[in-house]
């Protein structure tokens, strides 16, 4: 005989061949003189690491291949305690939990498959379900166990116990089962604990909402529905017809677009919008029925040079208008005050600090990975699912620039992956590219309404400022030429391309426009520099010698 994944079963097997059905003995209140429960010291997935205990194990990469099973049969309302020692944020999805009867000792740990949902629960014998993602915290103690009705119920910490699922044959030995996988990185077997029904009070069945299967297909946090088909609960009728993308196939997507290895230090700041609500130090959401829109937030701490920050649209609303806002700003939030996060962000480009800010240009989904990096010539470049954009503004990099984002029209809530300095892995454009030439007409100040001064309509819309920062330099630059620039009066104007250059913005020394323009852009609210974006104190006129 062999097992539904591989595993050959010895001709004395544990299978059931009575006609009538008998459950697992149930303990009586009190310890039962049982061996301690540990993880199996072979059949587990390939990306599992375990220690010599045999009671923590760690998946070392991937977000998948991380079954692991119990050493032993649990008992019948015995409680499998684990604690939570790693999180990493970058996954969708978290810790499967449930039982089977196959004994592990008999399953060939090759033919383990990458996911315990959907791929074991499939098969006769497999029982399993995804813990929501809220308790998948590190530090969090997870409990769960099974009663003699095959009804599993779980609690996190010290809260009331919660059914999970049904459905779980209790007349055959049920071995646990722990797929570590997606958010969860590493967890470690408690002491187990047996808890008879009389001593142990769950929560009302009529006041425990039943898993729906009815999924918001904007929500990329996801339970694999294919685990709920093992309810078995005889009101419970679906077809594999209503089930949406598993996590699964996000995350094998989400692994093309991001580095093997990310820093987890980057936060959120605490001070942010009264319009957004930090759901945990890495995901903010924006509140669904404000009237204002006053929703800002910022990293924890200065971006590094060729740093990649990595940002996921956890949620958007197509029915909205407007996307997601983002910058640099020199200015420390912690010397901020919520009251002091204007309702308009371009605003903020009148305060006496650096303040870049520009709009994400593409239509951003659910699921969506964006990169930002500022490189050491002060470019922010951006990527949207792996594919580079350009450079989208210069910033002053000699100073420290904290990150911001402004959730805004279809975006309601992001989150931060993580970061790494290896911002080649995106494919992110370098400053000899075309995208990233400094003279490139693509990026310009907001507010612009002269037609002529908006005619880089398909660019991202930008605007900033370097205001009175004591750290800028003034100086007027060596060559004050953009470097793509072959002579003084050889070039068109950056802004009309009719006209030929012939005016230095001061104090910067650029020359990139013609008077007419010029002009025009001196006029314009928080006139700056389109190359590198410093302030315009003046434009002044050069005259071609004859």
């Amino acid at each position: 005989l062999s097992d539904s994944i591989g595993g050959s079963f010895s001709a004395s097997s544990h299978r059931c061949h009575h006609k009538q059905k008998h459950c697992l003995p149930v303990p009586q209140c009190g310890a039962l003189s049982i061996s301690p429960l540990l993880f199996h010291p072979h059949t587990k997935g390939s990306q599992i690491i375990m220690d010599t205990t045999q009671k923590a194990v760690k998946r070392q990469a991937s977000f998948c291949n991380a079954i692991t099973f119990s050493n032993r049969p649990i008992v019948i309302y015995e409680q499998v305690r684990l604690k939570i020692t790693k999180k990493q944020c970058c996954w969708s999805g978290a810790l499967r939990l449930g039982f089977t009867s196959k004994d592990p000792s008999r399953i060939n740990p090759d033919t383990l498959p990458k996911y315990a949902c959907p791929d074991l629960v499939s098969q006769s014998g497999f029982w399993a379900k995804a813990l929501p993602e809220e308790f998948a915290n590190e530090g969090n103690i997870i409990a769960f166990w099974v009663d003699k009705k095959g009804r599993v119920f779980y609690r996190v910490n010290d809260s009331a116990a919660m059914l999970f699922f049904s459905g779980v044959r209790t007349a055959e030995p049920l071995w646990a089962l722990i797929d570590v996988y997606g958010l969860t990185r590493g967890v470690q077997l408690l002491d187990s604990e047996i808890i008879p029904p009389d001593c142990l009070r769950p929560r009302s069945f009529t006041a425990i909402r039943r898993p729906s299967l009815r999924r918001d297909t904007e929500d990329t946090r996801l339970s694999v529905s294919l685990c709920d088909l093992n309810l078995q609960e005889e009101t419970f009728h679906v077809t594999a017809t209503t089930c949406p993308i598993p996590q699964n196939s996000l995350n094998s997507q989400h692994s093309h677009l991001l580095p093997s290895q990310l820093e987890s230090d980057l936060r959120f700041h605490h001070l942010r919008g009264p319009h957004v609500k930090i759901l945990d130090d890495q995901t903010v959401a924006r509140l669904e029925h404000a009237r204002e829109e006053r929703t800002l937030v910022f990293t924890s701490r200065p971006l590094r040079i060729n740093e990649t920050i990595f940002v996921k649209i956890n949620k958007s609303n197509a029915v909205r208008t407007g996307t997601l806002a983002y910058g640099v700003t020199s200015c420390d939030p912690s010397t901020l005050r919520p009251s002091d996060l204007p309702y308009n962000p371009e605003s903020l480009v009148d305060r006496k600090e650096f303040w870049a800010i520009c709009r994400v240009v593409v239509p951003l989904q659910s699921g969506d990975i964006l990169g930002f990096v500022v490189n050491l010539d002060g470019e922010l470049h951006l990527s949207h699912n792996g594919a580079g954009t350009g450079m989208q503004v210069c910033v002053d990099c000699s100073q420290p620039l904290w990150m911001f984002f402004v959730l805004h029209g279809a975006v309601m809530q992001i989150r931060l992956l993580g970061s790494t300095i290896l911002a080649e892995r995106l494919g992110l454009s370098t400053p000899s590219s075309p995208t990233s030439t400094p003279s490139s007409p693509t990026v310009l100040c907001s507010g612009v309404s002269d037609p002529i001064l908006s005619t880089c309509g398909s660019g991202p819309l930008c605007s900033s400022i370097s205001g009175t920062a004591p750290n800028s330099p003034i100086s007027l630059p060596e060559s004050p030429i953009s470097p793509s620039v072959s002579g003084p009066w050889g070039d068109e104007c950056t802004i009309c391309y009719e006209n030929m250059v012939d005016t230095v913005i001061y104090s910067c020394g650029h020359m990139c426009l013609c008077y007419s323009c010029g002009l025009k852009l001196k006029k314009m609210a928080n006139a700056c520099c389109p190359i590198c974006r410093r302030a315009i104190k003046d434009i002044i006129k050069t005259y071609r010698s004859t």
